[in-house]
């Protein structure tokens, strides 16, 4: 089996584990998209006492993860689970964590894995992209790119993937799935390849591959519910981090986190405040964290990684 390493280069570890360190002493810190257990090693290694909760929704992570945590084996526990409902399904019910890690990426090993569909490089690869596997029994991106109407393509093109010739992607693909239904990356690739009459750059075909995914996957969907429950579940002083690679995910994380860092989040025609009144804790990141060129010449994954960091009041 695969080292840390050559599962998935941990992106920003420096950074997480700073800020993690700002959390209280007691309490378990949650990795919710544990991996291949690279930030979670880093935690391990250097917060000493610190205990883990490993969270993934990838059974094939998972076992990568144990393995990778093997010698901190009493202080990690595993949960198979998306990190949305990971807090619930640990039993967690009230404020009991030191901190609360997300990452928001897809690993370097699903990536590469051409069964799992997540990329384009392998125009055989079959349009699956589901993280849980194939034996969840959920949407592929195949069942969404032949079931779908047009104008839910375009949202999903535009939207998810920020592809301005959504519309004409849509088009193209319901056109095409009346004499072949969509089931490999090669077919996805030949309509965009028409709907900009050209070979399609890498980054519009991963723009496009990204957008599946996420529908797939409804990641924009879990993480709008676990940023609340992950906060809730935090002690008081406990530090969020959210590593982000999306635009959209990084607006959802920057709108929470300095809401919750308000006093007041009444409407502006409102002369009195009749909300909480105080903040629900502070921001430790007043403007987004980027890899540095270093890291990003060592791990050019990371180029689009954007992290963040909160506090919650003491």
């Amino acid at each position: 089996m695969d080292g840390p390493d050559e599962y998935h280069v941990p992106v920003l570890p420096d950074e997480v584990v700073h800020f993690l360190r700002e959390g209280p002493e007691a309490g378990e810190i949650m990795d919710g998209t544990v991996g291949g257990g690279g930030h979670a090693a880093r935690i391990l290694q250097d917060i000493p006492g610190s205990r883990v909760l490993a969270v993934d929704r990838d059974p094939d992570a998972l076992d990568q993860a144990r393995l990778t945590l093997s010698p901190w084996a009493g202080r990690v526990r595993f949960l198979q689970a998306r990190f949305d409902v990971a807090a619930k399904g640990a039993g967690i019910m009230g404020p009991s964590l030191r901190g609360a890690l997300l990452d928001l990426g897809v690993s370097s090993r699903q990536i590469d894995n051409d069964t799992r569909g997540f990329s384009f490089r392998s125009g055989d690869a079959p349009l699956d992209m589901r993280m849980e596997g194939v034996a969840t029994g959920g949407r592929t991106a195949a069942e969404i790119l032949n079931e779908e109407g047009e104008a839910e393509l375009t949202r999903i093109f535009r939207e998810f993937g920020e592809e301005r010739r959504a519309a004409r992607l849509a088009r193209e693909v319901v056109k095409r799935r009346r004499t072949e239904p969509f089931e490999r990356a090669r077919q996805l690739l030949d309509a965009l390849t028409v709907v900009h009459r050209r070979s399609p750059e890498a980054g519009e075909k991963a723009r496009v591959f990204q957008a599946l995914r996420i529908a797939v996957n409804r990641e924009l969907e879990a993480l709008d519910q676990a940023l609340p429950a992950l906060r809730d579940a935090l002690l008081p002083g406990g530090v969020m981090v959210v590593i982000s690679y999306h635009s959209l995910e990084d607006r959802m994380v920057k709108r929470a986190f300095r809401e919750w860092s308000r006093h007041c989040v009444c409407p502006p025609e409102i002369p009195i405040c009749v909300c909480r009144g105080e903040p629900l804790g502070e921001l430790l990141t007043r403007s987004v964290v980027r890899p540095s060129e270093a890291e990003v010449t060592g791990n050019p994954r990371s180029r689009s990684a954007r992290l963040r960091a909160w506090r919650r009041g003491v």
